[in-house]
């Protein structure tokens, strides 16, 4: 997703449990993941070329590194393990077919709103039909250079990120179903961080 769109996400799904010095990192963190650095070789970042196991464990590492600095009495890494983390789940639906297949499901009728989208169905997060975009460079670099775009769409593979991504409403309609999507999930993983701590980690960790 676009950086705006992972900025309004976090302050969507998280505004109401943290604080703002705690919010603020890790939104940092989390658009920080869409530096260029972060854009080459990690697909664990974003969920990308079907690199679901190693994306799993990537989320597990950021988990894991965030209750451990929350135990070490260190805010400031775990805002940010946590923000990084945060950046990959978001990404999910916006990087692969998950909309797609749910709105599948109602084939021949007309679908739900998006808010009602089921972030985490079972039948779908462990489909065999599950897919996230390739990336293919060069041509998939030249995608970014908007001027270009519409020239070299045409010649990059449809299982790419540049054609099954729904990184902004300019993709249509099924991104509002992955901003949904996404917020929902991101309060998932925020309970789910949290869940077995004691109520003084908590405390540091909404700052």
């Amino acid at each position: 997703m676009l950086t705006e769109y992972h900025i309004e996400i976090m302050f969507e799904s998280l505004g109401d449990h943290l604080g703002t010095r705690a919010l603020g990192v890790m939104t940092n963190a989390n658009v920080n993941q869409d530096r260029l650095a972060g854009q080459f070789w990690h697909d664990e970042y974003h969920f990308d070329n079907n690199a679901f196991e190693k994306t799993y464990n990537y989320i597990e590492e950021q988990r894991a590194l965030t209750v451990d600095s929350l135990k070490k009495k260190d805010a400031m890494s775990a805002w940010a393990a946590f923000g990084r983390m945060t950046h990959t789940v978001q990404d999910f639906y916006a990087h692969s077919n998950y909309v797609t297949l749910w709105l599948d499901r109602f084939e021949g009728n007309t679908p739900p709103p998006p808010g009602d989208i089921d972030p985490l169905h079972p039948d779908l997060i462990h489909s065999p039909d599950l897919r996230s975009g390739k990336t293919y460079p060069p041509l998939e670099w030249l995608y970014y250079v908007k001027r270009l775009r519409r020239y070299v769409l045409p010649l990059i593979p449809r299982d790419s990120h540049a054609w099954m991504n729904l990184d902004s409403p300019a993709q249509g309609f099924k991104f509002d179903y992955a901003m949904h999507a996404a917020i929902k999930r991101t309060r998932i993983e925020y309970e789910k961080t949290l869940s077995g701590l004691s109520r003084d980690l908590i405390g540091l960790f909404v700052g």
